[in-house]
């Protein structure tokens, strides 16, 4: 195969050449086209555009594969934790057992907030969506945290602002649910491990010593593991984009979460639910809604089925099915909302208009409900959502900043009006 393309501009012709990844994906370089040519390409949402080189995660969508660093989500998410796939993800390598402990030592040692983080929270009026909230607090770190201003730090100082990002992103979401509810913050309790300490600051009192339950805990830990990248999506070129003028990690963050927040990004959970609330309220038939989703001249759409990116299965739904199965026997929950699931679960794994059309379940069908088994509230499933993406998040920041990558600057196709004379209010027509 040729190692170049060539592009025949009238009697004119430029050379570019095609690189190859490590899984044999190929792209044309066109560093060089505006320079030589004075053309840009036009590519609309970047479908068909490489913006950056990454080594963090591989995904090919049509046989159904995700990969951390090399390692197949399927064994991570078997025998691995968050806090290690995090670390795997931000340096690189499965970290050994005193790395491990080192890093999960210092989480712990950072969960705390600062008090007058209380401040902004309760000034937040109320029925405020926990998104905007999780969104300007966490940029409101920058101003506790002064010296994360300073572009170029040393290593110990970016690794301990990433440390402490992530561990304090998981009180500050907690605390967003606490405020939403109108009950007191739980402080973070560092006898528990992240996952763990994240559930007892949702749902703990201050009367009682929250005791996890380890089904949901292990649950939880893998759909966090799900959700911890997924490559050059929106909300992760945004924090890249952003982190490439130099802008500070919660400023970054805080944009990816901004573009998360979007229902069209990580909304999707929340709508599986408000899906199965409208069939409830309409007499809980699955089956016609079986029927509308096969009829093409109607509007309704499954949503929870099927995925952009894999054409054939989304692999982390198979994992997380186990999962949400193990959750809903464990809790024993008697939820009209999930047997309306179950049986839409059931059709399309086994109906062959779904079947020849991979409309699988994807994960987004599972965490939601395994999100309203054990009591997270609708509109906090984008939060989860931005809870799990936050290693991938940082990790793309760390990797776009280590490798020099300059300021993202796109291009556009100007079709506005041409040079125009201006003309004085007094005299224009209308």
């Amino acid at each position: 195969m040729s190692d170049s393309v060539e592009l025949h501009l009238g009697s004119e012709r430029f050379s570019y050449p095609i690189l190859t990844g490590t899984e044999n994906e190929r792209a044309v370089d066109i560093a060089k086209l505006r320079d030589e040519t004075g053309l840009i390409t036009l590519d609309l949402a970047y479908k068909n555009t490489g913006a950056t080189k990454s080594a963090i995660t591989f995904i090919d969508g049509d046989l159904g594969i995700l990969r951390y660093r090399g390692y197949p989500i399927e064994q991570l998410a078997e025998h691995s934790t968050f806090m290690e796939v995090s670390y795997l993800l931000l340096y690189g390598e499965l970290p050994s057992a005193v790395q491990l402990e080192q890093f999960n030592q210092s989480i712990i040692r950072r969960t705390l907030v600062h008090e007058n983080i209380k401040k902004f929270l309760d000034a937040y009026p109320g029925g405020t969506h926990p998104m905007g909230v999780l969104m300007s607090t966490i940029a409101s770190l920058s101003s506790f945290y002064p010296n994360s201003l300073i572009p170029n730090r040393s290593v110990e100082d970016v690794d301990r602002t990433i440390h402490r990002l992530i561990a304090k992103m998981a009180t500050i979401a907690a605390w967003t649910y606490k405020k939403a509810i109108g009950h007191p913050y739980m402080y973070p309790n560092n006898k528990y491990d992240y996952v763990s300490n994240f559930l007892m600051m949702m749902f703990g009192h201050r009367t009682e010593e929250y005791v996890p339950d380890p089904v949901v805990v292990d649950a939880l830990n893998k759909l966090l593991i799900l959700h911890a990248d997924h490559e050059q999506n929106c909300s992760t070129s945004t924090v890249r984009i952003v982190g490439s003028s130099h802008a500070n990690i919660y400023a970054s963050v805080a944009a990816g979460i901004g573009a998360l927040w979007g229902p069209l990004h990580g909304g999707a959970n929340q709508a599986v639910i408000e899906m199965l609330e409208a069939i409830k309220e309409d007499g809980g038939d699955a089956q016609k809604y079986i029927a509308k989703a096969k009829d093409k001249n109607d509007p309704f759409r499954l949503m929870g089925f099927g995925h952009r990116v894999y054409k054939n299965f989304d692999p982390r739904a198979k994992i997380i099915k186990v999962a949400c199965d193990q959750v809903l026997n464990r809790l024993g929950i008697n939820d009209p909302i999930l047997d309306i699931a179950k049986q839409l679960e059931e059709t399309a794994l086994s109906d062959e208009y779904f079947v020849e059309r991979k409309l699988y379940p994807n994960v987004d069908f599972y965490s939601g409900i395994i999100y309203r088994a054990i009591g997270i509230p609708t509109d906090m499933f984008t939060v989860m959502f931005a809870l799990g993406r936050l290693p991938g998040w940082i990790s793309q920041w760390k990797e776009m900043r280590e490798s020099n990558e300059p300021i993202g600057r796109p291009r556009q196709l100007y079709i506005g009006h041409p040079e125009r004379e201006y003309i004085p209010v007094g005299k224009r027509k209308g």
